[in-house]
């Protein structure tokens, strides 16, 4: 009799939402632009912004406290700690190695991840893989983004995007049936520029200069995005489907990176996925990057929305480009 399959459950989930909201109406106050035409174009109507004086993993380490909390374990217990995000508290350590100090965790090893908007989706993988090899019981595996402290308040084409989060989960070892069915990631770096921040790294380190150009805010050519964003997260989506043996139709709820509704609906539209069993939160939070998917997952348990036995597809697109699917059986 052959030996059932490890597998990592996930089996808790936490998110922190910062308690600053930035509108629609307050942003035409900053910039030409109105709650219509970003409503029209995004589908945001407003966003959270990270206090003055905090930090990522000061966001992070209250997601990650709900989802101990929620997994019924102690920080003390952890393997591991990954932590997806392209907005550190410093350039080193890592913010993970932060968030191990201030949860107390003692006998882990941290690292950061970073892949833009699919930072959470490559970090649950790296998990999952240690997990499932046999390498570790149990990880705490966190999407955590400040993207305002990139932002330029005065560009109407990237200021009306983005907010701040952190979304959490916690992994662990599983052979029951349930778990990571299967996740698939991919890049393209020859769209570097398509999505990025100028200056701030070993290229162009930060000079007046820089600062005085915006050079250290994100650059974006919307179009491109949005036009390759849908075809890969829907590509991605039923390659990962595939590799976990399951139907579209087998699918009880869809949490895609939250980017844009427009993204969301046509790529709902080419999964054949009803809006009804798709996870859309970005109206409330605008896209927190590596955060909008464990805090969408979040609310959804929380909302009664993912029963045990369900399958949720989990898709992200981000800068690099990156992009990336997850197929997990609660």
């Amino acid at each position: 009799m052959s030996r059932p399959q490890r597998r990592s459950a996930i089996l808790g989930t936490g998110s922190e939402l910062p308690s600053k909201i930035v509108t629609n109406h307050d942003l035409e106050k900053m910039v030409e632009t109105s709650d219509e035409w970003i409503t029209v174009r995004t589908g945001i109507k407003e966003r959270r912004v990270l206090e003055d004086g905090k930090g990522n993993a000061d966001m992070a380490l209250q997601a990650a406290r709900r989802a101990l909390a929620d997994a019924r374990m102690d920080a003390k217990d952890l393997d591991a700690i990954i932590m997806g995000t392209v907005t550190p508290d410093y350039p080193f350590p890592s913010s993970a190695c932060v968030l191990e100090d201030m949860l107390g965790a003692r006998n882990v090893f941290s690292f950061d991840v970073g892949a833009a908007c699919s930072g959470f989706l490559n970090a649950l993988s790296v998990a999952d893989s240690f997990i499932s090899m046999g390498k570790i019981n149990n990880a705490l595996v966190v999407g955590s983004d400040a993207l305002s402290r990139l932002i330029n308040w005065k560009d109407r084409g990237t200021c009306i995007l983005f907010g701040d989060a952190a979304g959490a989960v916690v992994l662990g070892a599983t052979e029951n049936g349930s778990g990571v069915l299967s996740t698939r990631l991919r890049t393209d770096g020859s769209y570097v520029k398509t999505l990025y921040v100028p200056a701030g790294g070993s290229l162009k380190p930060a000079t007046a200069e820089t600062v005085r150009r915006n050079e250290h805010t994100i650059t974006m050519n919307g179009k491109e995005v949005f036009k390759i964003a849908v075809r890969s997260m829907e590509e991605i989506s039923r390659q990962a489907l595939a590799d976990a043996g399951v139907e579209i139709n087998q699918v009880s709820l869809v949490i895609p990176h939250q980017a844009n509704r427009r993204i969301i609906v046509a790529l709902a539209e080419r999964l054949g996925m009803p809006l009804e069993k798709v996870v859309v939160n970005v109206d409330k939070y605008g896209n927190t990057s590596a955060a909008s998917i464990p805090v969408a997952l979040d609310e959804a348990r929380r909302q009664g929305r993912i029963k045990p036995g369900d399958i949720v597809l989990l898709n992200a697109f981000g800068g690099g480009f990156t992009w990336g699917a997850a197929v997990v059986k609660f």
